[in-house]
């Protein structure tokens, strides 16, 4: 049970997370924790780098899905980078991938 959540970058209206460890129903309050408050600024742009997730379930799918419409409500947009290829598969195998910007090959996110 770990995980590491930080914000590297933060304009007012853009940040960058680095998140790091596994996601899971333990772990997942600590991340929506951190990312809640982003979700509910106007026109915010936010990339989530997942290149040192090692594990992520359900939970972490629906900390994702909520943290997407939030943003996606205020008019923001939402970025997951560095996703490994079992992250990527979690995420098209739930049809995720057809409507988040996800870009496993990106490290450093948009601009």
């Amino acid at each position: 049970m770990n995980i590491k959540v930080d914000i590297t970058e933060q304009t007012e209206d853009y940040a960058k997370l680095e998140i790091a460890g596994e996601i899971d129903a333990y772990t997942a309050p600590v991340l929506r924790e951190k990312t809640e408050p982003l979700s509910k600024q106007d026109n915010m742009k936010v990339v989530a780098d997942l290149s040192e997730v090692s594990y992520m379930d359900s939970t972490g799918i629906g900390v994702f899905v909520g943290l997407f419409k939030g943003i996606k409500a205020n008019g923001g947009h939402l970025q997951l980078i560095g996703l490994s290829d079992r992250l990527k598969r979690l995420f098209d195998i739930t049809g995720l991938a057809d409507i988040m910007d996800i870009n496993p090959e990106v490290k450093g996110g948009m601009e």
